[in-house]
């Protein structure tokens, strides 16, 4: 397997000239290191560009909503009115149960998780091909493309997030202390999103056909993820023999979590939550590493 390599730039002893007529400066020369195991992450390198992340990052939260008549009430269109259908279809008509908690607040919850998720990874998985003219000419540790693209939905999840803390006002909705949690249930949706991403990204690089099946890919897992229903319904209406596969799905518990930490109700298996805690984290490491090792041929094909 290929090993990455890091290009450092350092004077050679004796490189200097031995002419006495000229005062030249030593000429550098370029030493090329091979580097592997978490070294080849160069997360020191993301670090050293921490202010080209921070300013591609707020570029896109700028421009999204730039000339649009409702600006940032756009952010929470999305879960209001994911929301306001879920609880139609499945709290009115399919009568599923939300336990004691107004079906209305119930989904909106899972939305403002599912959200934040399904922008993260549509962001991540395009902004290969959306930044095409930095990637051919700019010199640039890579992995802050992707990285970058999770401002905006962090953003917009900020701002949710307080309509979300109204909506339990208006229903005396007393989350409790596990609404502590909540930053860690969100960093796992975070970190599967871009790990997929990751992936998804730098496969795109070459295959752009993959633009086309990402939206068809995120629409199934809407609805094959508790979203709009709970956990509880799945035991309820759904075959045993067929919920282990349902919950093969990492995120029908990283959902459940993310709702639970906000209203206090959910239905969580440790077993279950730690495997999709490992997936998360496994799929986010391994998908750094794999955008690390293709981003090489990144400016030859995109």
């Amino acid at each position: 397997m290929q090993s990455d390599i890091v290009a450092t730039s350092e004077i050679v002893p004796g490189a200097e000239s031995t002419s006495p007529k000229t005062s030249e400066a030593p000429k550098p020369h370029l030493v090329i290191e091979p580097v592997k195991g978490f070294r080849s992450l160069r997360l020191a390198e993301v670090w050293e560009f921490r202010d080209l992340l921070f300013t591609l990052g707020m570029r896109d939260v700028k421009l999204i909503y730039k000339q649009t008549l409702l600006g940032v009430a756009w952010v929470v269109m999305q879960p209001l009115i994911g929301a306001g259908i879920f609880t139609f279809v499945f709290g009115m008509l399919a009568d599923m149960p939300s336990g004691k908690l107004p079906y209305f607040a119930f989904s909106f919850a899972g939305m403002l998780g599912w959200t934040l998720f399904s922008a993260t990874l549509n962001g991540a998985s395009m902004v290969m091909v959306t930044n095409s003219h930095l990637v051919s000419k700019i010199y640039f540790p890579r992995l802050i493309l992707p990285l970058s693209s999770a401002f905006q939905p962090m953003v917009n999840f900020g701002v949710s997030l307080i309509l979300m803390l109204a909506i339990l006002l208006i229903y005396s909705i007393n989350p409790g202390p596990q609404i502590l949690l909540m930053p860690i249930a969100s960093m796992l949706l975070l970190m599967f999103a871009l790990g997929i991403g990751f992936w998804c990204s730098s496969i795109m690089v070459r295959y752009r056909d993959l633009r086309f099946v990402i939206p068809v890919a995120v629409q199934f897992l809407l609805y094959a993820s508790p979203v709009g229903y709970s956990l509880a319904a799945i035991n309820e209406k759904v075959p045993v023999e067929y919920q282990t596969a349902y919950m093969l799905n990492p995120l029908a518990s990283l959902i459940e979590f993310f709702r639970w930490t906000l209203l206090g109700e959910g239905t969580l298996s440790p077993i279950w939550m730690t495997y999709s805690i490992a997936v998360a984290v496994v799929t986010f490491i391994v998908g750094a590493f794999a955008f690390r090792r293709s981003e090489r041929g990144f400016a030859d094909v995109i």
